[in-house]
């Protein structure tokens, strides 16, 4: 089995909003994946071919998380962005003030090359590839899926993955979206 990174994923760095890590590249981060995925330290993702491997808790430390809990007093900021320049930009938001919450888990998102090769999004010619990393706030199970990725997954809009989300997923996802902004970074 061999993980590659992909090109998507290495998007996630200082300022961006996202989990980064600025101890590990996204080699090192794709090699940890590729040996937790051979241990079996990994869940089925959202459909075939998508897997979330569970970083080594020692490695938790390596990594930023980007919330923060909104409050009343959160400031929150909305932007219209893009992904990338083929895909429909979307309503961002962030939050300007708060303290990020510290990660209790770590999740490596990797896809097949199948998968990747749909919408030609592939960036090697590896079995599967490192897309994202999620930076699980502490006392969360599980990391929903952002509801915008859903859309554009479920629609099969420029950018997304076929994929189909049952109801008690989409209200998951708003649920902790209501309770949690990426802070922006300066």
């Amino acid at each position: 089995m061999t993980i590659s990174v992909n090109d998507f994923v290495r998007r996630q760095v200082k300022g961006s909003g996202r989990t980064y890590s600025s101890t590990m590249s996204f080699e090192e981060i794709a090699l940890h994946a590729d040996a937790q995925m051979a241990k079996g330290q990994f869940r089925e993702g959202y459909r075939d071919g998508v897997r979330v491997v569970q970083a080594d808790r020692a490695k938790t430390a390596h990594f930023v998380c980007p919330f923060v809990r909104i409050t009343e007093e959160t400031e929150l900021e909305a932007g219209v962005v893009k992904r990338r320049d083929n895909e429909e930009a979307y309503v961002q938001i962030r939050a300007v003030t708060g303290d990020p919450v510290p990660a209790g888990t770590v999740d490596l998102i990797c896809y097949r090359y199948d998968v990747l090769r749909e919408n030609n999004e592939h960036s090697t010619e590896a079995d599967w590839e490192l897309i994202s990393i999620h930076a699980v706030p502490e006392g969360i199970g599980e990391l929903p899926m952002g509801p915008v990725t859903m859309m554009r997954n479920q629609l099969q809009l420029p950018g997304g993955t076929k994929a189909y989300y049952d109801s008690d997923s989409w209200a998951r996802s708003v649920e902790f979206w209501q309770k949690f902004a990426p802070l922006k970074e300066n």
